[in-house]
């Protein structure tokens, strides 16, 4: 894997100008920053990501006034995948009279029902890192896959049980049944659909994962999925 670091396409709203997040971005030496009219969010990231930046006061008279649903109604688009920035502190709102009922009422709203992934920041230097960090984080995944930082295991079974675990749908107790019962990873990974299937906690859906992930013949319901698809849809189920 090459270590040239790809600039990250970043583009910015002209409105947000009055914001420092702008200049703060374009001191990142990996980011291609550019500045024009966009007709969704504040920031445009890699073609795929549209961010939406707020103060926590702006979230509060947005909700207020009727403009955040409809904002949020437009982020939750099919054409890309969008993300809200919450930026401040409680302190900024303190002045408002928003009880913290009706602010975290938006926020189950926009992140559970919506389904819009919600970021905090505690100011635009930090509102400028998470999103250069969110183009870092899609170059890594286009350049083959997130790292796993932190812990690394040292005796063999950790080992086995760490690279198991790293397989779509495969949490830490996932992992111990499949190595109790084959055995081996090379076993594990080896093992057809059915096979799979026989583990309990581990249905049709996992099974098809591993083997689209360790590159098998996989049924034909799933075979139809795109790569990204398959592999992110079930990251929630892990255990």
């Amino acid at each position: 894997m090459s270590n040239i670091m790809v600039p990250i396409k970043i583009i910015a709203d002209d409105r947000e100008n009055k914001s420092n997040v702008i200049k703060l971005l374009s001191e990142f030496e990996y980011v291609d920053l550019s500045i024009r009219r966009l007709s969704v969010g504040d920031y445009q990231i890699d073609n795929r990501i549209i961010v939406e930046r707020k103060t926590l006061k702006d979230f509060a008279i947005s909700i207020v006034d009727g403009r955040l649903f409809k904002q949020m109604i437009r982020l939750a688009g099919p054409n890309f995948s969008g993300s809200l920035i919450l930026e401040g502190t409680a302190d900024d709102t303190a002045d408002l009279g928003m009880t913290r009922a009706s602010m975290q009422g938006a926020l189950i709203t926009v992140s559970l029902v919506m389904g819009i992934p919600v970021l905090h920041s505690k100011d635009p230097s930090e509102t400028a890192r998470l999103i250069a960090y969110i183009g870092r984080q899609l170059d890594s995944m286009a350049r083959g896959g997130i790292q796993r930082h932190g812990y690394r295991p040292k005796d063999r079974r950790k080992t086995q049980l760490y690279i198991l675990q790293g397989l779509p749908g495969i949490g830490r107790e996932r992992a111990d049944r499949l190595l109790e019962h084959f055995g081996s990873v090379e076993a594990a990974i080896s093992a057809s659909s059915s096979e799979l299937q026989s583990i309990d906690g581990i249905g049709i859906g996992v099974a098809d994962k591993i083997r689209w992930a360790v590159g098998k013949k996989i049924s034909p319901r799933f075979a139809e999925k795109s790569d990204l698809a398959g592999y992110s849809s079930n990251q929630d189920n892990l255990r």
